[in-house]
């Protein structure tokens, strides 16, 4: 019998542990050397989107929706995605891409951006919405899928770290903290910060995530806060998690001029978290050679939307490793 040791009980390890188990593997370790969605996934936005520009991103989380559907509110709210564009030439790009996703069968429709409840949109020319697209509770989604692989039989061990445990393959799941295990994984960490405000008053419950497509800027509902982020204009390379005062600032004045109902909303937190890049800022999935007798895959590592997003589902890839022998 093989034994696969997952390192990292984020969103994505934990998602491996479970369709590791569903497909039949008997001898699943799933390691975490804190504890369980303790690290980027705990700190994530929480998007679930289609409205991609890659056919394998789009599939990726197509695949995904599956499970995110299953699990239902409150782990996952299908409230849609609205990207929309203040200038002609973010029209075109918007229009360009939401043509693109329809050819990947994603449902990106043109829409009247007034429809969301306190929305400012005068300045607005455009905007497409997916509804299929939702928001998703990071942490707890995590521990569900925990939970229901421990149920299946993967051992489950928080404070551990996965290099001291006997396995015969061994998955690395750790995020921007991958090259520990592998260092010639081609990973950096980039430091991203988020937001949340409130409360505000009467935030209608459909409120989908609402993305401005030239700045990036971009907030969702969470209870009756708001949650921001936005592209940084200068990328921090760095393992520090640290707050940027003046982001925070900027990112409430936008959130003023966008969202007037939040224009004088408090911050409630303002917290820091990791990406786990790659050169090309898509997942590493595969084998990887080593010195030991063991084989490493080193999966869904540098998914481009951590700390942002909630767990993929890599079925492909728990289905690519052993199950016995």
């Amino acid at each position: 019998m093989a034994r696969i040791v997952v390192a990292g009980a984020g969103a994505v390890g934990a998602s491996i542990a479970y369709h590791l188990a569903l497909l039949g593997a008997r001898d699943v370790v799933l390691a975490d050397r804190a504890e369980i969605a303790s690290g980027a996934t705990g700190k994530a936005m929480g998007g679930v989107r289609q409205q991609f520009s890659t056919q394998q991103e789009v599939t990726l989380v197509r695949e995904s929706l599956r499970l995110f559907r299953e699990l239902g509110a409150p782990l996952f709210e299908e409230v849609g995605y609205l990207f929309f564009a203040t200038t002609e030439d973010g029209l075109r790009r918007l229009q360009e891409r939401a043509e693109l996703q329809r050819g990947f069968g994603v449902p990106v429709e043109e829409v009247d951006p007034s429809g969301v409840q306190g929305l400012r949109t005068d300045d607005v020319l455009g905007a497409v919405v997916c509804r299929e697209d939702g928001v998703a509770e990071p942490a707890e989604v995590t521990r569900e899928l925990v939970r229901r692989a421990a149920a299946r039989g993967v051992e489950v061990c928080e404070h551990t770290d996965a290099r001291g445990l006997p396995c015969d393959v061994l998955v690395i799941a750790c995020g921007a903290a991958s090259p520990e295990l592998f260092p010639q994984l081609p990973i950096r960490p980039l430091c991203r910060q988020l937001v949340e405000v409130g409360p505000v008053a009467g935030l209608p419950v459909d409120m989908p995530m609402v993305i401005e497509d030239e700045a990036g800027f971009h907030f969702r509902r969470r209870g009756d806060t708001l949650r921001l982020a936005m592209t940084e204009p200068r990328p921090r390379w760095t393992d520090t998690e640290e707050v940027d005062d003046a982001l925070v600032e900027d990112w409430r004045a936008r959130l003023a001029h966008r969202y007037p109902p939040a224009a004088v909303a408090p911050v409630v937190r303002a917290w820091a978290g990791l990406y786990d890049m790659t050169p090309d800022a898509h997942p590493v999935i595969g084998w990887v050679t080593t010195a030991s007798t063991r084989p490493v895959v080193s999966p869904a590592t540098a998914s481009c939307n951590h700390p942002r997003s909630a767990a993929p589902s890599p079925r492909s890839c728990s289905s690519s490793l052993p199950r016995s022998t």
